[in-house]
C-alpha cells in the first residue's frame, strides 16, 4: 500500500472516474464515498440511473408515494454489490451538535460531514407518507473496495478525488454530475488524458 494514500481518509469525498477507467459500471462515474478506512471503502455511484423510477420502486414495494418532488426521480445503480438491495443517501436527520445516540432509522450509517446512508425500509415508509428526509438519493447496490484496493486504484490514476458537495448529489441533474464534479477541481473532461497525473 502506498503510504501517502494510506494516510488519506476519503470519507465524504467524491471519486471521479478517469477516462482510462472503462469498466461498464464505473466509466464516467461519480462515486460518493460513505466510508473509507484501512479496511476498505464503501460508496454509491450517484450519476448512473437504472431503469426503474422512484414511482416504480414504490409500486414494487406496495407503498404509496406521496412526495410529488420524487415522482419522476430516478433510482440509481449504486454499484455492483448487492444490487437487489436499496440504499438511501440523505441529509442528516439532526445537526452534528444535536446528534442523538441512535439514528432515527433502523439501519443508518452516520457519515462524518453531515449525511446519512440508510438501508432499512423504514426510511422508504416515511418517504411514502410524504415525510422522511427532505433530500434523498435512492440506489440499488453499492460499490466496495477491499483493504488497500482503492489506494491501489488511486495509484494507477483510475480516480480523481474531491471533497463532496451535497448540492451536486441532490440538486444537480444526473447527466451533469460528472462534469460538475470535475469543475470542483477546476477541470473539464477534455483536459484529462489517459495517463494524466493526480490533480
Amino acid at each position: 500500500m502506498h503510504d501517502d494514500f494510506a494516510l488519506t481518509n476519503l470519507t465524504n469525498h467524491f471519486l471521479i472516474a478517469m477516462p482510462g477507467l472503462q469498466d461498464e459500471v464505473f466509466h464516467r462515474s461519480v462515486v460518493y464515498l460513505c466510508e473509507h478506512s484501512d479496511k476498505g471503502a464503501l460508496g454509491l455511484v450517484i450519476n448512473k440511473p437504472c431503469e426503474i423510477s422512484m414511482t416504480g420502486l414504490f409500486d414494487k414495494l406496495s407503498l404509496p408515494l406521496l412526495r410529488k418532488d420524487l415522482f419522476d426521480a430516478p433510482v440509481f445503480l449504486g454499484g455492483p454489490v448487492q444490487n437487489d438491495r436499496g440504499f438511501v443517501l440523505h441529509d442528516a436527520t439532526f445537526s452534528e451538535a444535536d446528534q442523538p445516540e441512535e439514528a432515527v432509522y433502523a439501519s443508518t450509517m452516520m457519515i462524518p460531514g453531515g449525511m446519512e446512508m440508510t438501508t432499512s425500509k423504514d426510511v422508504l415508509e416515511a418517504i411514502s407518507t410524504g415525510f422522511g428526509p427532505a433530500r434523498v438519493l435512492v440506489s440499488l447496490g453499492y460499490a466496495a473496495w477491499g483493504e488497500g484496493q482503492l489506494e491501489s486504484e488511486l495509484g494507477e490514476n483510475s480516480w480523481l478525488t474531491v471533497a463532496a458537495d451535497p448540492a451536486l448529489i441532490f440538486e444537480t441533474p444526473f447527466a451533469e454530475r460528472y462534469d460538475k464534479a470535475l469543475k470542483l477541481l477546476g477541470l473539464e473532461a477534455w483536459m484529462l488524458s489517459m495517463d494524466a497525473g493526480h490533480a
